[in-house]
């Protein structure tokens, strides 16, 4: 299962972390994802959400 949201598909983006001396070096920003259990179409199911869907219901848990 990949490091992104089932529900919006917020996943992990790149970029840069820029020094006081402004060097720049790769680093990555990960979304806040909890293992959540889910009911969809009756049936209940294992998945990443992001506590932003989460805290704003949009998902059922189950």
């Amino acid at each position: 299962m990949a490091n992104e949201c089932y529900v919006c598909g917020k996943k992990t983006i790149t970029g840069n972390h820029v020094s006081h001396s402004n060097k720049h070096t790769k680093r990555k920003w990960k979304p806040n994802l909890q293992r959540v259990k889910i009911i969809e179409n009756g049936t209940v199911k294992h998945v990443k959400v992001c506590t932003s869907c989460l805290r704003s219901d949009k998902v059922q848990r189950a």
